[in-house]
């Protein structure tokens, strides 16, 4: 498969514990027709408030325009996914360290890489690089099948069962090196992944189904990494430069593919 470069025509500038989440559910919450964020049950005023906050000025205003995104974005409790002494700044634009020297990135950055994925009309997408289960939880607000590989077994570990403490059973989580995917499920619409390798992984091209869409931060660590956008046409893969972004690594454990 070819690679051919293109520019982007837009310029636009990853734990609580999984206890945390068993009071509510997604199929409890609800929303009137103009709310930005949708209420949980029990959940506090201000956390409601916070994220409506949230989708208005860090991705309203800033060009996110995909409505069904910015629902996803107003209904996920974003608290409920980073640590507990980090609880006040769950809704900030910045990202947050989730341990094991992971971080679940910032919000405008997780609305982004949505929005750029395209997934009307599609059905199954891969995540590498789950984390804390955030941007997961957002894709599943989105499509029917959502996978995601996470390299740390604590982190899937906790991700999967915070996912299904919130309702999320759409989303299966493996503890695997995300390098090479997850075969057993490919071809995926769309593939996200949400920590930076020096260069694009072939077994995740591999895997992208015809006309996907692949989002992905490239670059070395602590040197200049950039979020492209992949499409796969017939003619190959034509890749489309975004922005200038700061990833964590993207973190192997083994070098050849696994037996």
């Amino acid at each position: 498969m070819t690679v051919r470069g293109a520019e982007a025509t837009e310029t636009r500038s990853r734990s609580a514990s999984p206890s945390t989440a068993t009071a509510v559910t997604r199929e409890s919450a609800t929303a009137g027709p103009a709310q930005l964020a949708i209420p949980w049950p029990g959940e506090k005023v201000a956390l409601t408030k916070a994220r409506a906050e949230m989708v208005k000025f860090q991705m309203a205003a800033r060009g996110i325009k995909d409505a069904e995104v910015l629902r996803a974005m107003g209904t996920v409790p974003r608290h409920l996914f980073v640590p507990e002494q980090h609880l006040d700044a769950a809704y900030a634009d910045h990202p947050l360290p989730i341990g094991f020297g992971q971080t679940i990135s910032q919000p405008y950055i997780v609305a982004l890489m949505t929005e750029l994925l395209r997934l009307e009309g599609y059905k199954r997408v891969l995540e590498i690089g789950t984390g804390s289960g955030y941007q997961a939880a957002v894709l599943a607000e989105l499509l029917p099948k959502v996978y995601t590989v996470e390299i740390i077994p604590e982190l899937a570990a906790q991700a999967q069962a915070r996912l299904s403490a919130l309702g999320y059973d759409n989303a299966h989580v493996l503890a695997a090196d995300g390098y090479f995917g997850w075969v057993e499920f490919a071809p995926f619409d769309a593939i996200i992944v949400t920590a930076a390798p020096d260069q694009l992984p072939p077994p995740l091209v591999e895997q992208l189904a015809a006309s996907g869409r692949l989002v992905i931060p490239i670059g070395p660590q602590g040197g200049l990494q950039v979020l492209w956008q992949f499409v796969n046409e017939d003619e190959g893969l034509t890749g489309y430069r975004i922005l200038d972004v700061r990833f964590v690594p993207f973190t192997r454990v083994v070098k050849s593919a696994p037996e």
